[in-house]
């Protein structure tokens, strides 16, 4: 690489005109924050050369022609620091480095128009700042994973048997859903993910952001506006906008990490989820003009397994009934014989009750990403980012067992079977532009084009409808696809005066936006009921019929296959002035028209009082919206069960289908909001900071993915005529073909309240070159769900209306996300070595079942509702520097191997439970609570950190 930089320099000099080969030196002291001289200290020009500062803190370059440089200093006892320096002739330039460990006081861009940033403790709306150092810290491996430890209002967790869902986390900002914060990359708009949230995860029915398909390594830092800014910035931005601010010369960097899990739960001990890591980063100097920087990141994660055993006690043939007359004695004695056998056949044929596979998907993540500028004229610069990724993800389902015959071909899976669910993710993104300044204006003409795209295959499973040993074991299940394209023009302009108004900022866009959405067809086998394309018909076992498709992952249809499109135009203005030396007032509007359901019109107002020295308090009110997307609108699928014998339909109906519209429920509006703060900063000494903001968002007509409407049945599994259900379905379904229906609506108004603390302090100890750093953060949220909206035609029948929005539902927004979150820091820095430690406490979560166990339905067996109690999880970090370049790493996450709170499991629950009384027996205890038969143990619905406990980890990096 080095001799490639010389040859390229070699080929500039010859090209440069004789004046531009006089000699060019760059000059300068290093000192650190009190004047005192730095000796020893590194500095290095990337592609050219290296020096060390002197006794004096003094140093010398001398370079081959003019331009811009990008100068890295190190030093064992400070902060490395990067610094552009454009060099003509002689230059003098000093540098003033920052001790290992201080708090400084970062500047932000988001929540305001002005292009000069100000303090996250001087802005008139809360920003948080996660910088690259802090990315780097702990042992989390992407970027959500790193917010969730790092911030306190920020919430994300992987999951698992949930679909797609297992392999793109949703996220939550100020406890509301992953689609109601706003992701921007570089201050633009970035596309969400073609994937809609339809298990039982938080988040569901949204489509999210995909910000692990960012690399971390191209991540300078990372600004996390806490406050509503859909005047700024357009839908999404209810709860705010995160706003990931990339490299643009960074020196060269690689590191790579090892780690897997050391764990015991479930009084087993667990060596899994292996993780393997390459970061790469490095920025090179386009002849003085600009620059242009490569980040690369591959990311291997094993999967983790933190499943039960099967408490079935059965496993080859069905649970046995007991017979008119027969006494409990005789049953359990007939029972017991049929369990022996069916044992010594899994134990002979090597079946284990450890049949399914919950945790973390495997997954194996690659990317790039460049990011770069360069000088056309003085005043006008071109830039461009551009990105992209690939995620191949396994995940499995639920495992199926010999005795499940209508979803099983056992000459083919004699001992059952674990379907897997493999996902290709590819994300690409090019954001281009041109900015500058012309008449006293600032502009910024740009466009965005972003496209997520998401595969499914299904393997190790089968179709149980086609005749025996004809079915395939792997499925190409469809495709989902997202692509948008965002044009705008900012101009901006800084207006100063004399009088008691100081300055004037004002700022004008324009935005046009294309979204598209599609759903792709899957192959013929993955959905069909046989195989009608040649005439074989679906299999049937007596009086039952084999379910169709493939198991685990039903693929799209034809009839579910689409491409759907929309447009919207957007203006804004946004004005912010400074009234003496102690006031900042911001208002700004937005107004938005949609080509599928018409205008909106956004503004917000903010201020900022200094009433004492550092102290200030600041205020913002804000009315926003997030329109319905695409996904929402359009997105159906359907899946296919035995209900009395019969194959019968599942559906996720189509917002705009004649189905939905029997119950009343036309197209989807936007979510609309308003959003107050209010907050307290300050500097209680030089080095302690503080700031507290209060808040609270209210949401109207929030979207919701409805409860399932199921026909009404009798305990033989007969349609009861006369069901409310039953009635609407059959004026488009009189056959009873579709069994049951579940569809998006603006379902519900919420209410969130919350209060954010974050405290920091940096003080030196007695020892030179010795510092320590602390932090504590608190969050505290609430959502309380409020109006529910129905139509007409269920308004009426309370059981309908229950369904649109059921208590579980309710529970998802209200309790699904801790309550509380406690975020405590130290980091100790010494002349060589490091030390970071973190705690997190994650406050209680709760899930409350559809039916209210104090008045249970019929037929419906009493599940109790459970809140899960809050835990504290630590991370430990040491870090040794051999030398200015390299630098090794050890730590573990989750020190003391916490877990978060066990599934109830009714003590009936068991696999010797023989018993043939009615209420004691295992069929209907397994029903009364959410383990799956003992497999889950830890809840799959409510997550708080997830349930893999203790990682191991080793990290290793290079730098120049």
């Amino acid at each position: 690489m080095e001799k490639l930089y010389q040859r390229l320099f070699f080929v500039l000099i010859l090209c440069l005109p004789a004046s531009q080969l006089v000699a060019q030196s760059l000059t300068g002291k290093i000192t650190d924050q009190s004047g005192i001289a730095v000796s020893g200290a590194s500095l290095h020009i990337q592609g050219l050369t290296s020096t060390v500062s002197n006794s004096t803190g003094e140093y010398f370059f001398k370079l081959p022609s003019k331009g811009s440089y990008r100068v890295k200093i190190t030093s064992s006892l400070h902060q490395p620091q990067s610094q552009d320096v454009f060099v003509k002739g002689n230059k003098v330039s000093n540098f003033v480095l920052q001790p290992l460990g201080s708090v400084r006081e970062e500047k932000s861009v988001t929540g305001s128009r002005r292009l000069v940033p100000v303090s996250n403790y001087e802005s008139s709306t809360p920003v948080d700042i996660i910088t690259s150092a802090d990315l780097k810290m702990f042992a989390q491996k992407d970027v959500t994973q790193i917010l969730n430890y790092a911030m306190q209002s920020f919430s994300s967790n992987r999951q698992s048997i949930a679909g797609g869902t297992d392999h793109i986390d949703p996220i939550s900002l100020s406890g509301l859903g992953p689609d109601q914060v706003l992701i921007l990359v570089n201050g633009k708009r970035r596309h969400s993910t073609a994937l809609v949230n339809i298990d039982g995860t938080v988040g569901r029915g949204a489509a999210g952001t995909d910000m692990n398909s960012i690399p971390v390594s191209s991540i300078e830092r990372i600004e996390i506006l806490r406050s509503g800014a859909s005047a700024q910035y357009g839908s999404d931005a209810v709860a705010g906008a995160i706003n990931i601010i990339l490299k643009s010369n960074s020196p060269f960097n690689m590191s790579m990490s090892f780690g897997q899990t050391a764990s015991n739960t479930l009084g087993r001990n667990f060596n899994d989820g292996k993780t393997f890591q390459v970061d790469y980063s490095e920025g090179i100097d386009l002849a003085g003009r600009g620059s242009l920087n490569f980040s690369g990141q591959y990311l291997y994660r094993g999967a983790t397994d933190r499943s039960g055993l099967d408490t079935r006690p059965l496993l080859y043939s069905a649970l046995p009934k007991k017979k008119d007359c027969e006494c409990d004695e005789a049953f359990q004695q007939r029972y017991g014989e049929l369990k022996s056998a069916d044992d010594q056949l899994a134990l002979a044929s090597g079946l284990s009750r450890d049949n399914m596979r919950v945790g973390n998907a495997e997954s194996a993540n690659g990317g790039f990403l460049v990011n770069g500028q360069f000088s056309l004229l003085k005043n006008a610069e071109l830039y461009l980012t551009a990105g992209y990724t690939l995620k191949a993800g396994e995940a499995a389902g639920f495992s199926r067992l010999p005795s499940e015959t209508t979803q099983i071909d056992l000459s083919m899976y004699p001992n059952g079977y674990l379907p897997l669910i493999n996902s290709g993710i590819t994300d690409l993104s090019v954001a281009s532009g041109l900015r500058g300044r012309i008449a006293g204006w600032n502009y910024d003409l740009s466009h965005i084009t972003g496209k997520n795209k998401i595969d499914f295959h299904i393997s190790r499973s089968l179709n149980a409808s086609l005749p025996l040993g004809t079915s395939p074991n792997n499925f190409n299940a469809g495709e989902l696809s997202f692509r948008q394209n965002t044009s705008n023009l900012d101009i901006s302009r800084r207006f100063a005066f004399s009088g008691p108004f100081k300055s004037v900022n004002a700022a004008f866009g324009a935005e046009y936006r294309s979204d598209n959405y599609e759903i792709g067809k899957g192959e013929e086998l993955s959905y069909s009921f046989g195989q009608p394309s040649k005439g074989i018909p679906g299999r049937k076992m007596g009086s039952q019929y084999a379910q169709a498709g493939a198991q685990v992952f039903q693929g799209f249809t034809p009839g579910n296959a689409l491409s759907q499109s929309r447009n919207n135009r957007a203006v804004y203005a946004d004005f912010e002035t400074e009234v003496g030396s102690r006031v900042r007032l911001g208002l700004a509007g937005r107004l938005e028209n949609y080509s599928d359901f018409g205008s909106n019109f956004s503004y917000k107002s903010t201020g900022r009082y200094n009433f004492y020295k550092d102290y200030s308090v600041r205020a913002a009110y804000s009315t926003g919206f997030k329109a319905p997307s695409l996904h929402q609108r359009y997105f159906n699928n359907e899946s296919s069960s035995i209900i009395n014998g019969l194959p019968s339909r599942t559906l996720i109906a189509n917002n705009e289908s004649s189905i939905v519209n029997q119950f009343g429920i036309g197209s989807l509006r936007p979510e609309l909001s308003n959003s107050y703060s209010f907050g307290l900063t300050g500097k209680i000494t030089k080095n302690i900071s503080i700031a507290a903001d209060a808040y609270q968002i209210d949401i109207d007509d929030r979207i919701v993915l409805s409860g399932a409407y199921s026909r009404e049945r009798d305990s033989n599994g007969a349609i009861l005529p006369g069901g409310d259900v039953n009635q609407i379905l059959n004026r488009v379904d009189p056959v009873g073909y579709i069994n049951s229906v579940q569809f998006f609506a603006n379902a519900v108004s919420t209410r969130t309240r919350g209060l954010d603390l974050l405290v920091s302090d940096r003080f030196k100890l007695r020892s030179p070159g010795q510092s320590i750093t602390l932090s504590a953060s608190l969050n505290l949220n609430k959502t309380t769900a409020g109006n529910i909206y129905v139509s007409d035609q269920i308004s009426n029948n309370s059981t309908l209306t229950t369904k649109l929005f059921d208590r579980q539902e309710r529970s998802r927004i209200e309790s699904a996300l801790p309550n509380s979150k406690v975020n405590l820091t130290a980091n100790f820095a010494a002349k060589n070595w490091g030390m970071a430690l973190r705690t997190v406490r994650f406050g209680e979560v709760a899930y409350n079942n559809p039916f209210n166990p104090a008045f249970p339905e019929v037929n419906t067996p009493l599940i109790p509702d459970q809140t899960f109690a809050a835990k504290w999880v630590t991370d430990l970090t040491m870090n040794y520097t051999f030398t200015n370049e390299l630098n090794i790493a050890f730590g573990v996450s989750n020190l003391l191997d916490v877990y978060p709170d066990t599934l109830y499991m009714d003590p009936n629950n068991r696999q010797d439970n023989l018993s043939g009384d009615l209420l004691q027996n295992y069929t209907q205890s397994a029903s009364r609570d959410h383990t799956a038969n003992g497999r889950i143990p830890y809840s799959s619905n409510v997550t708080q950190f997830g349930f893999n406990g203790r990682h191991i980890f080793g990290k290793l990096t290079y730098s120049l």
